[in-house]
C-alpha cells in the first residue's frame, strides 16, 4: 500500500482530460470574485443530481435532513447488491475548496455513488456549509454534528438501512473534504459516542497549506492543473475566521505547524493520505503523513506521481480506478484488524471469568 514513486517531469494526460481541467479552471475563477465573495448565481448553472429510490448503477439515494436551521443535510448511498451483509459506513466530505460543490453536485454524486457500489459500503455525504458565508469553525461543526446525529438511536433506525454498521465507520473527503475529515477526526476522538465508532480516515489529497511557500507550490504553480497559489490563497482568505490572530499558519491550515495541536495522547484511527505529483500541495500533504507518523498513528502514503489535484473525480482515468482498490485493500485491512481485536478482546474476557 505505502509508496512514494519518483514523479516525471512532464504531466501525460489524453486531451479530452486536458479540456475537462481547463473548463474546471476556467469555472473555478469565474465564481472567485475580487472582493472575496463567491459568484452563486453562476454556480447555479453546475449540473445537480436528485435522489433516485430507483437504483443506478446499483445504488440508490435519498436524502436526510439533520438542522433545517442551517440547511445541514446529508445523502446516504446504499449498494443495492449487498442488502444482506453487515456493511460499515462512510462518511464522505467533499472538495472544492470550502466555498462551491454540495452533496448533490453531480460530480461528487457520482464518485460517491462509485464509492458505495465499490468499497462496498454504505456512504454518507455531509453537505456542509460553505464559506466564506460561513467561516471555520461552520464546517467542521457541520461534520461532527452529522455524526452525533448518526449515532443517535432514533435517527440510525429510521434514516439508514438495517444493514448499516455504525460501530465501524470511516471517515473521507478529497481537497479540502481531506482537511475536513482529519478535523472532523480529530473532535471525534474527543466525543464519548455510544455506538458509533471511527475506526479509520481517507484523506485524498488533502488541502493544506501554510505562510511558508515550500517546495512542490514553487516547482509546480502555474504549470499544474486545477491549483495554483493565488486560488488557495483566496480559499483560505475566505475560509479562515475573521480577526484571529492567525494567517495561513492557523492549525487549522497547517495542520502540523508551529501551532499544531498534540495530537499524539489522541485515539485517531487509522490513516490513509493519497498524494500526486503533479500537485501543488503535494509537499505539505507528505508533511501531514510525516506528522501522523511523528506522532506515533498508523498512516499509509499512497503515490500516484503522473496525476493532480482531484483525480479521483475523473472516471476516465485508469489511476481513478486504482485509488478504489488501494482504498477498498485500506478498508479491508483495517476491518480485519478490528476483528482481529474484538476476538482477542472476548477471549480475555472468558479467561477472566470465574471458573464454575
Amino acid at each position: 500500500m505505502e509508496s512514494a514513486a519518483k514523479t516525471p517531469k512532464s504531466l501525460s494526460l489524453p486531451w479530452t482530460t486536458r479540456i475537462t481541467l481547463w473548463l474546471l479552471d476556467i469555472g473555478l475563477n469565474l465564481v472567485m470574485r475580487k472582493d472575496g465573495t463567491v459568484n452563486r448565481g453562476l454556480l447555479k448553472l453546475v449540473p445537480l443530481t436528485p435522489p433516485s429510490s430507483e437504483p443506478i448503477d446499483g445504488v440508490k439515494t435519498y436524502d436526510v435532513v439533520v438542522d433545517p436551521t442551517r440547511k445541514l443535510w446529508f445523502r446516504v448511498f446504499v449498494p443495492t447488491q449487498y442488502t444482506v451483509e453487515d456493511l460499515p459506513v462512510m462518511v464522505f466530505c467533499h472538495g472544492s475548496g470550502y466555498i462551491v460543490a454540495s452533496a448533490d453536485t453531480q460530480l461528487y454524486d457520482d464518485v460517491c455513488r462509485k464509492f458505495a457500489r465499490e468499497l462496498h459500503v454504505i456512504v454518507v455525504s455531509v453537505d456542509y456549509r460553505l464559506a466564506p458565508e460561513h467561516r471555520h469553525p461552520a464546517q467542521h461543526e457541520d461534520g461532527l454534528d452529522v455524526l452525533k446525529f448518526l449515532d443517535v438511536e432514533e435517527n440510525r433506525s429510521k434514516w439508514l438501512p438495517g444493514n448499516a454498521n455504525i460501530s465501524k465507520c470511516f471517515i473521507a473527503g478529497d481537497s479540502a473534504g481531506g482537511n475536513m475529515a482529519h478535523h472532523v477526526a480529530v473532535r471525534a476522538s474527543q466525543f464519548n459516542f455510544q455506538q458509533l465508532q471511527v475506526v479509520g480516515l481517507v484523506s485524498i489529497q488533502p488541502f493544506f497549506g501554510g505562510e511558508e511557500r515550500i517546495g512542490s507550490e514553487i516547482r509546480l504553480n502555474g504549470t499544474a492543473p486545477i491549483l495554483t497559489l493565488k486560488q488557495t490563497d483566496w480559499f483560505w482568505n475566505a475560509f479562515l475566521p475573521l480577526g484571529e490572530p492567525y494567517n495561513r499558519d492557523h492549525p487549522v491550515v497547517n495542520v502540523s505547524g508551529r501551532y499544531a495541536v498534540d495530537i499524539s495522547k489522541m485515539d485517531l484511527p487509522p490513516t490513509i493520505v493519497v498524494v500526486a505529483g503533479f500537485d501543488i500541495l503535494r509537499d505539505w500533504q507528505i508533511r501531514y503523513y510525516e506528522w501522523l507518523k511523528k506522532s506515533g498513528k498508523e498512516v499509509y502514503l499512497v503515490d500516484y506521481p503522473n496525476m493532480f489535484h482531484g483525480f479521483n473525480l475523473l472516471p476516465e482515468l485508469p489511476e481513478s480506478d486504482q485509488l478504489i482498490l488501494e482504498v477498498k485493500d485500506f478498508i479491508r485491512n483495517v476491518l480485519n484488524k478490528v476483528f482481529a481485536a474484538l476476538i482477542h478482546n472476548l477471549k480475555q474476557m472468558t479467561l477472566s471469568l470465574p471458573l464454575l
